[in-house]
């Protein structure tokens, strides 16, 4: 038993050496990651390199929510999949892949869609990551993490542009995704009407991946009150303010 226990601890730095060697993540950075659980909601163009880096980094619990099955038009973003994947389930598939990237961490594929009803999903989670491509689904997934006090990270895409957001339920000066787009909004920026270049979804599902490690991990700053919004056509990232919302009829209750 002691044997296999030096031999764990010694795959486990080899594989995280490159964080460990990192000063804000270091070795107590990298135990809040294995013990962290994560629901990711969408595993799609922005999903798939969330899932990717989060498995990766040796986030302990995955769970994947996603009840859409791959189709050949998700080939040309969604880099989990192949052509053999083409009807198969998103949810169980990229679980098997990401098993087959990190054997060590426990993985849950649940092939549905998120309509709020399952409150069980968010039981005990440290943090929500949604890459879904619709705001009425956002904002079923907003009210779910106010009700659950479950801190939600955010993610969108479209043609060349991004954004990225976190919102902290229960913290006073935190907005709610609803303070920044309200309920009813129309739905605007979709992939399937207006069209998305493929690295943008990479590099904004990286952006939300990486945004998701350093909140779990303690280092600042982290997102809360601001939005990163990336223009990939321009090659620009910026950083804005993002305040709670008084007349938001959603976090103020």
């Amino acid at each position: 038993r002691s044997r296999h226990r030096r031999v764990w601890l010694h795959r486990g730095v080899m594989r995280h050496k490159h964080h460990l060697l990192l000063p804000e993540v270091g070795g107590q950075g990298q135990q809040r990651l294995s013990t962290a659980k994560v629901v990711v909601i969408g595993a799609g163009g922005l999903g798939c390199p969330i899932l990717q880096y989060l498995a990766a980094a040796g986030i302990g619990s995955l769970t994947i929510v996603d009840g859409d099955t791959v189709e050949l038009s998700n080939l040309q973003r969604q880099t989990l999949y192949t052509e053999d994947d083409l009807g198969r389930s998103k949810a169980e598939t990229a679980a098997a892949r990401l098993s087959a990237l990190n054997s060590e961490i426990e993985i849950k594929a649940v092939p549905s869609m998120f309509d709020g009803t399952d409150t069980s999903l968010l039981q005990g989670a440290d943090l929500v990551v949604e890459g879904i491509d619709r705001i009425a689904g956002r904002h079923t997934i907003n009210r779910a993490c106010l009700a659950a006090q479950v801190p939600l990270l955010s993610s969108a895409a479209s043609r060349f542009e991004g954004q990225v957001g976190l919102f902290r339920p229960g913290h006073p000066t935190s907005a709610c995704y609803a303070c920044l787009v309200p309920e009813g909004a129309s739905e605007e920026g979709l992939c399937d009407r207006d069209g998305v270049l493929g690295p943008v979804v990479g590099m904004v599902g990286s952006l939300a991946a990486n945004e998701a490690i350093k909140f779990l991990c303690g280092i600042k700053p982290t997102l809360e009150g601001a939005l990163l919004v990336a223009d990939l056509r321009q090659g620009t990232v910026r950083r804005l303010a993002l305040n709670r919302d008084p007349g938001c009829g959603v976090c103020n209750f």
